[in-house]
């Protein structure tokens, strides 16, 4: 599995956990601020597509994880 493909996977992973754990419609709500992690993947997400910076890509490559960039 490339790097790209487990950026996409961990970022839509965290947005559907932080949506579940945030909106007060769902059966495992806890609090609205875990509104605020949907808000930094996102925003995260927005700034590699103009920087290609990608803090997770940077921490993949040192592990050995081989793909392209975020």
């Amino acid at each position: 599995m490339t790097a790209d493909r487990i950026v996409h996977i961990v970022a839509g992973s965290f947005i559907l956990l932080s949506l579940a754990l945030g909106v007060e419609a769902s059966p495992v709500f806890v609090s609205n601020y875990f509104l605020l992690l949907t808000a930094f993947v996102g925003l995260n997400l927005f700034q590699s597509g103009f920087t290609n910076f990608c803090p997770l890509n940077n921490i993949l490559a040192k592990l050995g994880v081989k793909g392209g960039s975020c």
